[in-house]
């Protein structure tokens, strides 16, 4: 199947409750089986600023390039390869315009190609997949929080009211060099996956997803609007953006007789 006609992309923002402005951004190109979401930080509009070149800069650079034919290892290059430019562009703006000092974003990226999600994240903004009714997270969160769930200080309940949330360990523009985060998965026909900032799973527990990703998979445009209603009603306290994926046939690369044979036996 074409590979646009495979995938089913909603994109949505919002700017929430109580802040003034929209700090996130949003992206897809289903033609490259490419979804982008960025959670801009800092002073004024300097956030929104660091998500909006976050997004012009992958948008346009990774939509040049087609993914579909490429191995898994050499996707991660290209993408770990634009991802430090972007970096690099938002830190030079940062150091170089007082009204950018300090600016910076977080950044979760899916690249689909041959029937697999090719994943980067930088932060805490998340991606989750729906596969046979069960949500499982995919990304683990670059943040002070995940660090101290992760020894043991808090547990994961304990984290939901914590005063420590949006401290994030790595950002895009921060420093000179970022360490984008990668991971791989095979994708199934049915699966959906949810991209969000944190606007989203800091508002709406993860079995709340779950249920109106479950009972709305035929409408992924109101399951969109659903969960960031959702948001909002729970207070809105953040900016609430959602790319949801809904995987509605395969499209690997056509393989050889002897390929197909050796998957086979995979």
């Amino acid at each position: 199947m074409e590979l646009a006609n495979a995938l089913e992309i909603v994109t949505l923002t919002d700017p929430g409750q109580v802040r003034s402005h929209n700090e996130d951004a949003v992206f897809a190109n289903p033609g490259r089986g490419l979804v982008i979401l960025a959670d801009g930080m800092g002073g004024y509009n300097a956030g929104e600023v660091a998500s909006g070149m976050t997004i012009t800069l992958l948008a346009e650079h990774l939509g040049r390039l087609d993914f579909q034919p490429m191995p898994p290892e050499l996707v991660e290059q290209q993408l770990r390869e634009q991802i430090q430019q972007a970096n690099q562009a938002i830190y030079q703006a940062s150091n170089s315009q007082p009204q950018y000092a300090g600016m910076g974003t977080t950044l979760v990226l899916g690249c689909f190609a041959d029937d697999r999600l090719v994943l980067a994240h930088v932060g805490d903004s998340r991606c989750y997949r729906l596969r046979q009714g069960v949500l499982e997270r995919l990304t683990r969160d670059h943040s002070l929080l995940q660090e101290q769930i992760d020894c043991g200080m808090i547990t994961e309940a304990e984290a939901r009211y914590s005063q420590n949330k949006n401290l994030v360990t790595r950002a895009l523009g921060v420093e000179a060099v970022v360490e984008p985060e990668f991971t791989g998965y095979d994708v199934h026909p049915e699966d959906i996956y949810l991209f969000c900032s944190d606007g989203l799973n800091d508002m709406v527990e993860e079995e709340d997803m779950s249920l109106i990703l479950q009972s709305m998979a035929a409408n992924l445009p109101l399951a969109g609007a659903q969960l960031i209603q959702l948001a909002n009603d729970n207070g809105g306290r953040d900016n609430v953006s959602v790319i949801l994926v809904k995987i509605n046939g395969r499209f690997g690369r056509p393989r050889s007789g002897w390929q197909k044979l050796l998957a086979w036996f995979k």
